[in-house]
């Protein structure tokens, strides 16, 4: 009997330590999210605000094929994005997790050093980089031209006459689906590259030596035990890019210009410009909806 006590107690302390994170939850995110989710049903007034008129007009009008194109354009930068950090960050974190231990603090603090400024900051320095009078096209059409020029002054060949007609227009790189992506791939690799590394580091080679032993190539030990004993830390990896990814508005406001405009962007003109604040809730709750059964279903694969 004296156990019923004890455990009150232990749950009225509990309750006491985590009731200021549950009052934060409550106040600055379940109740915003709720206000969003009400106001996605309602209509837009005359002059912007909300009409309590329920209707799922809101919703219904996601499926015009305008906005399913800006859909299956962010669905596809967002999966291009996480698989270029993923193919680029994986070996990354097994080289620094394969390092002497001396080593390997130095390597990751060199690897969290993007963090130290600030997203806006480096997105805009990647404007600096591909827009048509960046540093890339500055070496493209002058440097490297004059050296072809030279080139071809002393090997006067057809093919060096269509080198030079290439380099000497410049690269129009900004303004595209590949300048977000590269935007997004620079800014959220470490967050591929960390939950790898921690995945990697804890792995216990033995085993792989244990397969080597076994006659298996470094392929298949490779296959067959490290990548399924690094999976929690791939699948981790991947959803801290993907679903940042699939709402990112900075990136493709600066990097994509009009033509390459993604759902945060159309999300922040219904709420800044349109004042359709029903239209850009339901929007939101639909991107929302397709990044919660993307992670579930990524969850589910990973543990199978």
């Amino acid at each position: 009997m004296a156990e019923r006590p004890r455990a009150r107690r232990e749950t009225v302390r509990l309750l006491f330590l985590i009731a200021p994170s549950l009052f934060w939850l409550l106040v600055f995110f379940l109740f915003p999210l709720l206000l969003v989710f009400a106001i996605s049903f309602g209509q837009r007034g005359t002059y912007g605000g909300v009409r309590w008129d329920l209707t799922l007009e809101n919703y219904v009008r996601f499926f015009d094929p305008l906005y399913l194109r800006i859909f299956g354009r962010t669905f596809s930068i967002a999966l291009t994005t996480t698989f270029l950090c993923l193919l680029i960050g994986y070996p990354l974190a097994y080289f620094i997790a394969t390092r002497p231990a001396r080593w390997r603090n130095g390597l990751v603090l060199l690897l969290m050093i993007p963090f130290w400024t600030n997203f806006l900051i480096r997105t805009y320095a990647w404007l600096l980089i591909l827009r048509d009078q960046g540093v890339i096209n500055t070496f493209w059409t002058g440097p490297l031209h004059e050296f072809l020029v030279q080139i071809a002054t002393a090997l006067p060949l057809p093919l060096w006459e269509i080198l030079l007609r290439a380099t000497s227009q410049p690269l129009h790189l900004f303004g595209t689906d590949g300048a977000i992506i590269v935007g997004l791939v620079y800014g959220w690799l470490p967050d591929m590259v960390l939950p790898c590394y921690a995945a990697i580091e804890r792995l216990d080679f033995s085993l792989v030596e244990a397969a080597q032993d076994l006659y298996a190539n470094r392929f298949r030990s490779f296959t067959r035990v490290i990548l399924p004993l690094t999976m929690p830390g791939i699948i981790a990896g991947s959803i801290l890019v993907f679903i940042p990814s699939l709402g990112a508005y900075v990136t493709p406001d600066l990097l994509g210009g009009a033509k390459s405009i993604m759902l945060g962007n159309v999300i922040y003109s219904q709420f800044m410009s349109a004042r359709d604040y029903p239209f850009g809730s339901a929007i939101s709750f639909v991107l929302m909806a397709v990044m919660l059964v993307g992670t579930l279903v990524y969850f589910r694969m990973g543990a199978e």
